[in-house]
């Protein structure tokens, strides 16, 4: 009994090592990647490993797609979906099969977000230049941001795309506007679908019924900013009673309560530290305790920013420059690392977090492709 032990044991503490070699499971993860393929030598999007322990790489497949700038996971992680971010009748969206034993996207499927009627601007046709993704895997929802309109699509029991989509157009609120739909998430409560219209400069509100015949209805404006703020992208704390936004043209964080179906702003305070007109990510650390926001066009880099736990209220703390034009980011789970879609450097850059202070350090290891501008991060 005792020489079983022994043998056990050793076999147990041979796999252990064996494990921390080849990277332990809890720190292998999925990164998808979403680029622009027009005038770039990207053919679509890719597929790497990342250890969220030690920040190391590879590459494990890729599939073509036209332009697939914004890329979402299903909630199982079996599916990712894609934009065709394009205005000239290529406008759409894919859905791809995923595979985690061998890391390989298939069975593409692409549907139009070009539906309904053509309107009156012949450059401003529906759907066109879809820019961003949200899903439940019981629907796929797109901001088209040319097109000043969203596309909701009913997806089947497999979360494959399928049909046409539900179009939602907003008008200009004067004659100076022309509506940009720029990203959009559903409240906390799960009763309301929020969306962020650039040119508009509000925050329209729809009833959110993710398996009923309307999956979006009744929208109305939730919020308004400063004329010429161009509110772009948002996200809710863990908790979900505060909203944070960017603005990309003023460069400014907007800190919201929300109760129910009411946006109340609490604070407003200055992001951008290169004047750039050119915000355009916002996420939460997996702790909760930093905000971060990303800037293009001048002094591109990361602003940093504390959360005070009991109010929601920011404190800026930092700002890390980064490669030219920093786009989408994204965070480990377990807050390690802050990855940076870099698109003009043709890289995504890896940064060290201290979980601490929130500040930034960068690693000097980058992946090296055409033109990122998404990224997504899946436990391996």
């Amino acid at each position: 009994m005792t020489h079983l032990r022994s043998v056990l044991s050793l076999a147990l503490s041979a796999l252990s090592l064996c494990g921390i070699a080849k990277g332990k499971p809890q720190n292998q993860l999925t990164l998808f990647v979403g680029t622009y393929t027009q005038d770039s030598p990207s053919k679509g999007i890719y597929v790497y490993r990342f250890n969220q322990d030690t920040g190391n790489f590879s590459l494990r497949s890729s599939a073509k797609a036209g332009n697939p700038s914004f890329v979402a996971l299903s909630p199982n992680g079996n599916r990712l979906y894609a934009v065709s971010e394009f205005n000239d009748g290529r406008q759409g969206a894919y859905s791809f099969d995923f595979d985690p034993k061998t890391g390989q996207l298939s069975n593409p499927i692409f549907v139009s977000t070009k539906a309904g009627d053509r309107f009156d601007d012949p450059e401003n046709q529906p759907g066109s230049d879809p820019c961003n993704l949200y899903t439940d895997g019981k629907c796929l929802i797109t901001a088209n941001y040319s097109g000043g309109d969203i596309s909701a699509f009913k997806l089947d029991k497999q979360g494959r795309l399928q049909g046409t989509a539900q179009q939602t157009r907003f008008r200009g609120r004067d004659s100076a506007a022309v509506s940009h739909i720029h990203c959009g998430l559903p409240t906390p409560d799960g009763k309301y679908f929020l969306a962020t219209d650039l040119g508009n400069d509000r925050i329209h509100r729809f009833d959110f019924t993710p398996s009923g015949t309307e999956v979006l209805a009744q929208p109305t404006v939730a919020f308004e900013v400063k004329r010429g703020e161009g509110p772009r992208h948002i996200t809710f704390d863990k908790g979900g009673r505060y909203l944070y936004l960017i603005n990309e043209l003023g460069g400014t964080c907007v800190v919201m309560r929300y109760n129910n179906d009411q946006l109340t702003e609490m604070q407003t305070l200055m992001a951008d530290e290169g004047g750039g007109r050119g915000s355009a990510d916002i996420h939460i650390s997996p702790d909760g305790k930093f905000l971060y926001t990303s800037h293009r066009l001048k002094k591109d880099g990361i602003a940093i920013f504390a959360i005070n736990p009991q109010t929601g209220l920011l404190t800026k703390v930092g700002y890390q420059q980064t490669g030219i034009h920093p786009r989408n980011f994204t965070i480990t789970p377990n807050g390690k690392y802050l990855l940076v879609a870099c698109r003009d450097d043709n890289a995504i850059q890896i940064f060290r977090r201290d979980a601490r202070t929130g500040l930034l350090t960068n690693t000097g290891k980058r992946i090296n492709l055409g033109k990122p501008v998404c990224l997504v991060l899946r436990k391996y």
